[in-house]
C-alpha cells in the first residue's frame, strides 16, 4: 500500500475529542478511585496501556496491562491489542442484547495532558474492541507527568502521575488472605477484583 494511502487509513482510525464527546461515553462516578486502583495494581510506566472491565456498580471485574510497541499510532492495531487482552482476562458478552459491563482504558505516556493523534487512535481502538467483545465503551484516561485526565470530560488530578509510586497493596493483601479460595485462576482474579 502506498505510504499516503496507509497514512490516510491510519488517520481514519482515530477519534477527535469532539467525536468522542458526542459518542455518549458513560461518565465514571468516581474516576479518582478507578485511576488509583489501576495505578496500584499495574504500576504503569510510559507506553503502558491498562484495559479494565467494570460491572454496573463500577466494581473492577478484570484488568490487563501491556506495553505499546514503538510504531506509528494506528487505531486498528490498538483495537487488536486491546481485544487480545480482553479475551485473555474476561469472557465476552456478545449474547446479551445490551452490554452491562464497561471497558475503560488508562494509557500512561510522555508529554502533556493535551489530546494527541495517538490518543485518538486509542479511543478508536477502545470503541471498536468494546463492540467486538460485547462491552460498553467507557472512559479513556491518560496518565502523564502532569497527572491523570479523563479525556472528553475535563476531569483529572495531579496524583497519581506517570512518575509517582503506587499506593501500598498491604491492606488489600491482608484482607484477601482471610478469604476462602473458590478454585480456578480465573475465579481468583475475579474474586480479588471484587474484594477491592
Amino acid at each position: 500500500m502506498p505510504t499516503s494511502a496507509a497514512s490516510a487509513n491510519s488517520l481514519a482510525r482515530m477519534l477527535e475529542p469532539a467525536e468522542w464527546a458526542a459518542a455518549g461515553i458513560p461518565l465514571l462516578r468516581n474516576p479518582r478511585e478507578v485511576v488509583n486502583g489501576l495505578h496500584s495494581r499495574h504500576r504503569p510506566r510510559p507506553a503502558t496501556a491498562i484495559v479494565a472491565v467494570l460491572d454496573p456498580e463500577e466494581r473492577l471485574r478484570a484488568s490487563a496491562s501491556f506495553t505499546r510497541r514503538p510504531a506509528p499510532a494506528d487505531g486498528w492495531m490498538f483495537r487488536n491489542a486491546l481485544l487480545a487482552q480482553l479475551r485473555r482476562v474476561i469472557p465476552h458478552d456478545l449474547r446479551r442484547r445490551t452490554p452491562v459491563r464497561t471497558a475503560v482504558l488508562l494509557y500512561c505516556r510522555e508529554g502533556d495532558a493535551r489530546w494527541t493523534e495517538e490518543d485518538g487512535a486509542w479511543m478508536w481502538g477502545l470503541r471498536d474492541a468494546c463492540t467486538l467483545h460485547g462491552l460498553r465503551c467507557g472512559a479513556y484516561i491518560t496518565l502523564t507527568g502532569e497527572g491523570w485526565q479523563v479525556l472528553g470530560e475535563g476531569r483529572g488530578g495531579r496524583h497519581p502521575n506517570a512518575g509517582s509510586a503506587p499506593e501500598s497493596f498491604e491492606s488489600f493483601a491482608t484482607a484477601e488472605a482471610h478469604q476462602p479460595r473458590t478454585g480456578g485462576a480465573a475465579s481468583d482474579v475475579l474474586r480479588r477484583a471484587a474484594a477491592r
